[in-house]
Protein backbone atom coordinates (compact mmCIF):
# COMPACT_ATOMS: atom_id res chain seq x y z
CA UNK A 1 0.00 0.00 0.00
CA UNK A 2 1.90 3.39 -1.23
CA UNK A 3 1.84 5.81 1.99
CA UNK A 4 0.12 8.78 1.51
CA UNK A 5 1.69 12.20 0.84
CA UNK A 6 0.74 13.63 4.05
CA UNK A 7 2.09 11.03 5.98
CA UNK A 8 5.22 10.88 3.56
CA UNK A 9 5.67 15.00 5.01
CA UNK A 10 4.83 14.04 8.35
CA UNK A 11 7.62 11.05 7.80
CA UNK A 12 9.81 13.56 6.53
CA UNK A 13 9.29 16.02 9.55
CA UNK A 14 10.16 13.72 12.03
CA UNK A 15 13.16 12.54 10.55
CA UNK A 16 14.70 16.16 10.48
CA UNK A 17 14.01 16.74 13.93
CA UNK A 18 15.68 13.27 15.18
CA UNK A 19 18.39 14.81 13.06
CA UNK A 20 18.32 18.50 14.82
CA UNK A 21 17.92 16.25 17.99
CA UNK A 22 21.07 14.41 17.38
CA UNK A 23 23.22 17.18 15.87
CA UNK A 24 22.78 18.94 19.23
CA UNK A 25 23.67 16.38 21.52
CA UNK A 26 26.93 16.13 19.39
CA UNK A 27 28.15 19.38 18.93
CA UNK A 28 26.51 21.60 21.49
CA UNK A 29 28.27 21.88 24.61
CA UNK A 30 26.07 21.31 28.30
CA UNK A 31 28.47 24.19 30.15
CA UNK A 32 27.29 26.56 26.73
CA UNK A 33 23.75 26.56 28.35
CA UNK A 34 22.84 29.96 29.45
CA UNK A 35 25.23 31.55 27.43
CA UNK A 36 24.94 34.67 24.55
CA UNK A 37 26.32 34.94 21.26
CA UNK A 38 28.96 37.29 21.41
CA UNK A 39 28.67 37.93 17.36
CA UNK A 40 25.20 40.04 18.06
CA UNK A 41 25.93 41.85 20.44
CA UNK A 42 27.59 45.37 20.16
CA UNK A 43 29.43 45.36 23.21
CA UNK A 44 32.67 44.53 23.84
CA UNK A 45 33.49 40.62 22.78
CA UNK A 46 34.01 37.97 24.90
CA UNK A 47 36.71 35.58 24.61
CA UNK A 48 35.38 32.84 22.52
CA UNK A 49 36.52 29.28 24.10
CA UNK A 50 37.23 26.51 22.45
CA UNK A 51 33.84 24.87 23.56
CA UNK A 52 32.20 27.83 22.16
CA UNK A 53 33.97 27.95 18.72
CA UNK A 54 33.64 24.33 18.26
CA UNK A 55 29.70 25.01 18.48
CA UNK A 56 30.00 28.27 16.07
CA UNK A 57 32.05 26.04 13.31
CA UNK A 58 29.67 23.02 14.02
CA UNK A 59 26.46 25.29 12.92
CA UNK A 60 28.60 27.51 10.68
CA UNK A 61 29.33 23.96 8.56
CA UNK A 62 25.79 23.21 8.37
CA UNK A 63 24.40 26.96 7.76
CA UNK A 64 21.63 26.55 10.59
CA UNK A 65 22.94 29.90 11.84
CA UNK A 66 21.47 31.27 8.66
CA UNK A 67 18.74 28.35 8.53
CA UNK A 68 16.95 29.76 5.30
CA UNK A 69 19.60 31.64 3.71
CA UNK A 70 20.45 30.08 0.14
CA UNK A 71 22.67 26.79 0.32
CA UNK A 72 24.52 27.67 -2.73
CA UNK A 73 26.37 30.37 -0.67
CA UNK A 74 26.37 28.24 2.56
CA UNK A 75 23.07 28.96 4.14
CA UNK A 76 21.03 26.40 5.40
CA UNK A 77 18.93 26.21 2.32
CA UNK A 78 15.92 24.59 4.89
CA UNK A 79 12.60 25.70 4.61
CA UNK A 80 10.52 28.20 7.17
CA UNK A 81 8.90 24.87 8.88
CA UNK A 82 12.32 23.00 8.88
CA UNK A 83 13.87 26.23 10.29
CA UNK A 84 10.77 26.18 13.18
CA UNK A 85 11.71 22.25 13.96
CA UNK A 86 15.78 23.85 14.53
CA UNK A 87 14.50 26.93 16.61
CA UNK A 88 12.35 24.38 18.99
CA UNK A 89 14.78 21.89 19.31
CA UNK A 90 17.65 24.45 20.37
CA UNK A 91 14.87 25.89 22.37
CA UNK A 92 14.14 22.67 23.82
CA UNK A 93 17.92 21.75 24.75
CA UNK A 94 19.03 25.86 25.73
CA UNK A 95 21.02 25.83 22.84
CA UNK A 96 21.51 29.16 21.26
CA UNK A 97 22.86 30.32 18.11
CA UNK A 98 26.37 30.84 17.49
CA UNK A 99 26.17 32.97 14.40
CA UNK A 100 24.39 36.77 14.26
CA UNK A 101 25.60 40.08 14.50
CA UNK A 102 24.53 43.00 11.67
CA UNK A 103 25.97 40.49 8.91
CA UNK A 104 22.71 38.33 9.97
CA UNK A 105 20.81 40.62 10.89
CA UNK A 106 20.86 43.37 7.94
CA UNK A 107 23.73 43.17 5.14
CA UNK A 108 23.02 39.47 4.48
CA UNK A 109 19.91 39.74 3.51
CA UNK A 110 20.17 43.19 1.69
CA UNK A 111 23.39 41.65 -0.14
CA UNK A 112 21.44 38.61 -1.42
CA UNK A 113 18.67 41.02 -2.94
CA UNK A 114 21.10 43.59 -4.31
CA UNK A 115 24.84 42.44 -4.49
CA UNK A 116 26.74 40.75 -7.46
CA UNK A 117 27.09 37.09 -7.80
CA UNK A 118 30.98 37.69 -6.94
CA UNK A 119 29.81 39.86 -3.80
CA UNK A 120 27.65 37.26 -2.94
CA UNK A 121 30.16 34.36 -3.16
CA UNK A 122 32.92 37.21 -1.32
CA UNK A 123 30.55 38.07 1.64
CA UNK A 124 28.14 35.83 2.64
CA UNK A 125 29.77 32.51 3.54
CA UNK A 126 31.85 34.09 6.09
CA UNK A 127 28.93 35.63 7.55
CA UNK A 128 27.20 32.13 7.49
CA UNK A 129 29.83 30.98 9.20
CA UNK A 130 30.58 33.85 11.89
CA UNK A 131 34.18 34.33 10.51
CA UNK A 132 33.60 38.45 10.64
CA UNK A 133 32.07 41.28 11.91
CA UNK A 134 30.11 43.79 10.25
CA UNK A 135 29.07 47.57 11.53
CA UNK A 136 26.86 50.54 10.04
CA UNK A 137 27.67 53.41 8.46
CA UNK A 138 24.72 55.47 7.92
CA UNK A 139 24.03 58.51 10.45
CA UNK A 140 26.35 61.75 10.68
CA UNK A 141 26.39 64.48 12.87
CA UNK A 142 24.31 66.15 10.79
CA UNK A 143 22.39 62.83 8.95
CA UNK A 144 20.46 61.95 11.94
CA UNK A 145 16.74 61.56 11.45
CA UNK A 146 17.13 63.45 8.16
CA UNK A 147 19.47 60.25 6.69
CA UNK A 148 19.63 61.88 3.56
CA UNK A 149 21.18 64.81 4.19
CA UNK A 150 24.54 62.73 4.42
CA UNK A 151 27.64 64.75 3.13
CA UNK A 152 30.38 61.63 3.70
CA UNK A 153 31.16 61.73 -0.26
CA UNK A 154 32.75 59.44 -1.82
CA UNK A 155 34.95 60.88 -5.20
CA UNK A 156 35.53 58.49 -8.02
CA UNK A 157 38.99 57.90 -8.87
CA UNK A 158 38.52 55.64 -11.71
CA UNK A 159 39.36 52.04 -10.60
CA UNK A 160 38.58 53.24 -6.75
CA UNK A 161 36.39 56.17 -4.84
CA UNK A 162 38.09 58.08 -2.51
CA UNK A 163 35.90 58.31 0.57
CA UNK A 164 36.07 61.34 3.29
CA UNK A 165 33.69 62.31 6.20
CA UNK A 166 32.49 61.34 9.20
CA UNK A 167 30.10 58.70 10.68
CA UNK A 168 28.48 58.44 14.17
CA UNK A 169 26.35 56.09 16.29
CA UNK A 170 28.88 53.50 14.78
CA UNK A 171 27.66 50.32 16.28
CA UNK A 172 30.52 47.67 17.72
CA UNK A 173 32.82 49.87 14.68
CA UNK A 174 35.83 49.00 17.47
CA UNK A 175 35.65 45.55 17.21
CA UNK A 176 34.34 44.97 13.48
CA UNK A 177 36.05 43.88 9.85
CA UNK A 178 34.03 45.48 7.57
CA UNK A 179 31.44 48.71 7.49
CA UNK A 180 28.25 48.92 5.03
CA UNK A 181 27.59 52.61 4.31
CA UNK A 182 25.65 54.71 2.25
CA UNK A 183 27.83 57.72 0.92
CA UNK A 184 27.73 60.25 -1.35
CA UNK A 185 29.02 60.18 -5.00
CA UNK A 186 26.92 63.16 -6.46
CA UNK A 187 26.29 66.31 -4.48
CA UNK A 188 23.64 67.58 -7.16
CA UNK A 189 20.83 65.08 -6.05
CA UNK A 190 20.07 64.39 -2.40
CA UNK A 191 18.31 60.91 -2.82
CA UNK A 192 19.82 59.79 -6.20
CA UNK A 193 23.39 61.08 -5.49
CA UNK A 194 23.68 58.45 -2.15
CA UNK A 195 25.58 54.75 -3.35
CA UNK A 196 26.29 51.65 -1.07
CA UNK A 197 29.63 51.13 -0.12
CA UNK A 198 31.68 48.13 1.24
CA UNK A 199 34.33 49.86 3.33
CA UNK A 200 37.66 47.59 5.33
CA UNK A 201 37.26 49.06 9.09
CA UNK A 202 41.37 48.57 8.58
CA UNK A 203 42.10 50.23 5.88
CA UNK A 204 44.58 53.46 5.92
CA UNK A 205 42.58 56.87 6.82
CA UNK A 206 39.62 54.55 9.48
CA UNK A 207 39.81 56.43 12.48
CA UNK A 208 37.21 55.13 15.67
CA UNK A 209 36.39 56.47 18.51
CA UNK A 210 34.09 54.63 21.34
CA UNK A 211 31.59 57.05 22.40
CA UNK A 212 31.05 56.25 26.58
CA UNK A 213 27.02 55.94 27.12
CA UNK A 214 24.74 56.56 30.06
CA UNK A 215 24.94 53.22 30.79
CA UNK A 216 28.56 52.78 31.35
CA UNK A 217 29.25 51.09 27.77
CA UNK A 218 30.84 52.26 25.00
CA UNK A 219 28.55 49.87 22.67
CA UNK A 220 28.73 52.89 19.82
CA UNK A 221 31.65 55.16 17.92
CA UNK A 222 32.58 57.95 15.71
CA UNK A 223 34.03 56.86 12.71
CA UNK A 224 36.30 59.05 10.58
CA UNK A 225 37.26 58.21 6.44
CA UNK A 226 40.06 60.22 5.47
CA UNK A 227 41.21 59.80 1.77
CA UNK A 228 40.00 55.86 2.37
CA UNK A 229 40.44 54.27 -0.45
CA UNK A 230 37.64 51.63 -1.47
CA UNK A 231 38.07 49.47 -4.84
CA UNK A 232 35.28 49.70 -7.27
CA UNK A 233 33.99 46.43 -6.95
CA UNK A 234 33.03 47.26 -3.33
CA UNK A 235 29.84 49.61 -4.85
CA UNK A 236 26.67 47.61 -4.02
CA UNK A 237 24.47 47.68 -6.62
CA UNK A 238 24.84 50.96 -8.73
CA UNK A 239 25.73 54.61 -8.48
CA UNK A 240 22.89 56.54 -6.97
CA UNK A 241 20.98 53.09 -5.79
CA UNK A 242 22.28 53.67 -2.31
CA UNK A 243 19.06 55.03 -0.89
CA UNK A 244 16.81 52.45 -2.31
CA UNK A 245 19.13 49.82 -1.00
CA UNK A 246 19.79 51.48 2.21
CA UNK A 247 16.14 51.71 3.01
CA UNK A 248 15.63 47.90 2.27
CA UNK A 249 18.21 47.27 4.80
CA UNK A 250 16.45 49.25 7.16
CA UNK A 251 13.35 46.98 7.09
CA UNK A 252 15.43 44.66 8.18
CA UNK A 253 16.96 46.58 11.17
CA UNK A 254 13.39 47.90 12.13
CA UNK A 255 12.03 43.73 12.10
CA UNK A 256 15.18 42.82 14.29
CA UNK A 257 14.90 45.49 16.70
CA UNK A 258 11.24 44.70 17.32
CA UNK A 259 9.64 41.54 18.51
CA UNK A 260 10.17 40.18 15.22
CA UNK A 261 13.93 39.78 15.94
CA UNK A 262 16.19 40.00 18.86
CA UNK A 263 13.81 42.13 21.38
CA UNK A 264 11.91 38.85 21.65
CA UNK A 265 15.54 37.15 22.90
CA UNK A 266 16.71 40.43 25.22
CA UNK A 267 13.39 39.57 27.43
CA UNK A 268 14.63 36.58 28.67
CA UNK A 269 12.42 35.48 32.07
CA UNK A 270 9.33 36.05 32.19
CA UNK A 271 8.52 39.62 34.99
CA UNK A 272 6.10 37.24 37.02
CA UNK A 273 8.81 34.58 38.03
CA UNK A 274 10.96 37.20 38.48
CA UNK A 275 8.70 39.30 40.94
CA UNK A 276 8.27 36.43 43.13
CA UNK A 277 11.56 36.49 44.13
CA UNK A 278 11.18 40.43 45.01
CA UNK A 279 7.79 40.69 46.28
CA UNK A 280 5.35 38.75 48.72
CA UNK A 281 3.28 36.29 47.97
CA UNK A 282 0.10 34.99 49.14
CA UNK A 283 -1.21 31.82 50.39
CA UNK A 284 -1.94 30.07 46.67
CA UNK A 285 1.51 31.55 45.49
CA UNK A 286 1.03 34.67 43.81
CA UNK A 287 2.02 37.87 44.04
CA UNK A 288 0.17 39.78 47.19
CA UNK A 289 0.46 43.21 45.71
CA UNK A 290 -2.54 43.01 43.73
CA UNK A 291 -1.54 46.18 41.49
CA UNK A 292 1.27 44.87 40.53
CA UNK A 293 -0.13 41.54 40.12
CA UNK A 294 -2.15 43.57 37.55
CA UNK A 295 0.28 45.49 35.76
CA UNK A 296 2.70 42.06 35.17
CA UNK A 297 -0.14 40.25 33.98
CA UNK A 298 -1.45 43.48 31.99
CA UNK A 299 1.80 43.57 30.57
CA UNK A 300 2.86 39.87 30.00
CA UNK A 301 -0.53 39.35 27.66
CA UNK A 302 0.26 42.47 25.59
CA UNK A 303 3.85 41.08 25.16
CA UNK A 304 2.52 37.49 24.25
CA UNK A 305 0.10 39.31 21.67
CA UNK A 306 3.12 41.35 20.28
CA UNK A 307 5.34 38.37 19.33
CA UNK A 308 2.37 36.24 17.74
CA UNK A 309 1.50 39.35 15.97
CA UNK A 310 5.16 40.09 14.91
CA UNK A 311 5.65 36.37 14.06
CA UNK A 312 3.11 36.29 11.57
CA UNK A 313 3.70 39.83 10.00
CA UNK A 314 7.30 38.58 8.98
CA UNK A 315 5.93 35.39 8.02
CA UNK A 316 3.42 37.03 5.51
CA UNK A 317 6.24 39.42 4.53
CA UNK A 318 8.72 36.61 3.84
CA UNK A 319 6.30 34.91 2.07
CA UNK A 320 5.75 38.19 -0.28
CA UNK A 321 9.63 38.45 -1.10
CA UNK A 322 11.03 39.92 2.20
CA UNK A 323 10.55 42.60 4.31
CA UNK A 324 8.31 45.80 4.14
CA UNK A 325 7.15 48.50 5.75
CA UNK A 326 5.20 46.40 8.35
CA UNK A 327 8.72 47.02 10.16
CA UNK A 328 8.40 50.48 10.83
CA UNK A 329 5.59 49.06 13.02
CA UNK A 330 7.11 46.62 14.76
CA UNK A 331 9.67 48.66 15.69
CA UNK A 332 7.65 51.19 17.03
CA UNK A 333 5.45 48.85 19.33
CA UNK A 334 8.00 46.41 20.29
CA UNK A 335 10.89 49.03 21.56
CA UNK A 336 8.40 50.94 23.14
CA UNK A 337 7.13 47.54 24.92
CA UNK A 338 10.79 47.28 25.89
CA UNK A 339 11.21 50.08 27.45
CA UNK A 340 8.13 49.84 29.58
CA UNK A 341 9.19 45.77 30.93
CA UNK A 342 12.85 47.35 31.91
CA UNK A 343 11.09 50.58 34.00
CA UNK A 344 8.41 47.53 35.13
CA UNK A 345 11.43 45.66 36.19
CA UNK A 346 13.02 48.47 38.54
CA UNK A 347 9.45 48.48 39.75
CA UNK A 348 9.42 45.16 41.02
CA UNK A 349 13.02 45.06 42.16
CA UNK A 350 13.23 48.67 44.22
CA UNK A 351 16.44 49.46 45.71
CA UNK A 352 18.48 46.59 44.13
CA UNK A 353 17.64 47.93 40.60
CA UNK A 354 19.09 51.01 41.34
CA UNK A 355 22.58 49.81 42.20
CA UNK A 356 26.03 50.64 39.53
CA UNK A 357 28.76 48.89 41.04
CA UNK A 358 30.02 47.35 44.31
CA UNK A 359 28.69 44.96 46.76
CA UNK A 360 24.97 43.95 47.70
CA UNK A 361 24.02 43.49 44.33
CA UNK A 362 24.05 40.57 42.20
CA UNK A 363 25.27 40.42 38.83
CA UNK A 364 21.70 40.36 37.28
CA UNK A 365 20.12 43.49 39.31
CA UNK A 366 23.40 45.44 38.11
CA UNK A 367 22.45 44.04 34.50
CA UNK A 368 18.85 45.20 34.52
CA UNK A 369 20.40 48.78 35.55
CA UNK A 370 22.32 49.80 33.03
CA UNK A 371 20.11 47.95 30.43
CA UNK A 372 16.86 50.45 32.11
CA UNK A 373 19.34 53.26 30.99
CA UNK A 374 20.15 51.75 27.73
CA UNK A 375 17.16 51.16 26.70
CA UNK A 376 16.39 54.51 26.45
CA UNK A 377 18.32 54.77 22.48
CA UNK A 378 16.20 51.88 21.54
CA UNK A 379 12.88 54.01 20.11
CA UNK A 380 15.80 56.33 18.73
CA UNK A 381 18.25 54.63 17.07
CA UNK A 382 17.61 52.50 13.36
CA UNK A 383 14.86 55.47 12.94
CA UNK A 384 12.90 57.54 15.95
CA UNK A 385 9.72 56.62 16.97
CA UNK A 386 8.67 60.22 15.04
CA UNK A 387 10.45 58.59 11.67
CA UNK A 388 8.18 55.28 11.70
CA UNK A 389 5.16 57.42 12.85
CA UNK A 390 5.57 59.26 9.39
CA UNK A 391 6.44 56.12 7.44
CA UNK A 392 3.58 54.14 8.83
CA UNK A 393 0.52 57.44 7.88
CA UNK A 394 2.42 57.87 4.36
CA UNK A 395 3.37 53.93 3.36
CA UNK A 396 1.18 51.48 5.33
CA UNK A 397 -2.41 53.68 6.18
CA UNK A 398 -1.52 55.64 2.65
CA UNK A 399 -2.20 58.78 3.90
CA UNK A 400 -0.99 61.99 2.00
CA UNK A 401 0.54 64.87 3.06
CA UNK A 402 -1.92 67.94 2.54
CA UNK A 403 -0.95 72.16 1.86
Amino acid sequence: MATSPAREAENETDAFREEVRQFLADHFAPELKGRGNALSSVEEPAEETPAMRQWREAMGARGWGTPTWPKEYGGGGLTREQARILNEEMARAGAWNPIGGMGVMMFGPTLLEYGSEEQKREHIPPIVRGEVRWCQGYSEPNAGSDLANLQTFAEDKGDHYLVNGQKTWTSGGQWADKCFAIVRTDKSDKHRGISFLLIDMDAPGVEVRPIKMISGMSPFCETFFTDVKVPKGNLVGEEGQGWTIGKRLLQHERTNLSGGGSMARLMGERLSDIAKGYLETDAEGRIADAVMRHRIADFELRWAAFLLTARRAVEESKAQGGVSEISSVLKKLGTKLGQERAELLIDIKGSQALGWEGEGFSESELDATRAWLFGKATTIYGGSTEIQNNIIAKRVLGMLDHQ
